[in-house]
């Protein structure tokens, strides 16, 4: 299973609630899975979902869901010890690890071999550490969403990437949707 049969399989789950998405082809695959104004498609700035999506769960009650490689986590690795020392419970980090960043033309991570992400998120601290197989993301991020706990969850799954159109939306326009939507 590859990560856009993932997002495929989790898209019920995640309408209507607030998305953070990595950048690049995760995000186009998103959009054109289920484009939703409750979605913040990252068309930059590798690395950064878990952040900003931490943020946004800091300073508002609703559920956050970012959607994460594990090339970008990899790239921005000091987001995990600042989710653990925030908790913030209405925020789900799903890492979706497929070894490889598969943006940029799927050259192999350190997750894809002897790096632990999930041992890495606990060792940062992160209380709720969940590792699964790509089949079962769906239920685990169902079960995330009612325990209303802050989880890490890590998906294992094969590297590959769908054939998916560029996201010709404007940044402003994905940028204000998703705020209206966060205010909503």
């Amino acid at each position: 299973m590859i990560r856009s049969e993932i997002l495929k399989e989790i898209a019920p789950i995640l309408r209507d609630e607030l998305v953070v998405c990595n950048i690049g082809i995760p995000s186009q695959e998103l959009h054109a899975i289920d484009d939703q104004p409750s979605n913040f498609y990252m068309l930059g700035t590798m690395g950064l979902a878990s952040s900003i999506g931490l943020g946004l769960a800091l300073v508002q009650p609703k559920p956050v869901i970012v959607i994460d490689g594990d090339g970008s986590v990899l790239t921005n690795l000091g987001t995990l010890p600042t989710i653990a020392n925030n908790v913030a419970d209405n925020y789900i980090l799903l890492i979706i690890d497929n070894g490889s960043y598969g943006s940029t033309g799927d050259q192999p991570t350190y997750a894809g071999r002897k790096t632990s992400l999930a041992k890495v998120a606990e060792a940062c601290g992160c209380e709720r550490v969940i590792e699964c197989s790509a089949e079962d993301t769906g239920r685990v991020l169902q079960e995330a969403l009612e325990a209303r706990k802050m989880t890490v969850i890590v998906s294992k799954c094969e590297s590959g990437n769908a054939k998916m159109p560029v996201i010709t939306m404007d940044p402003v326009v994905i940028r204000d949707r998703f705020m209206k939507a966060v205010e909503a």
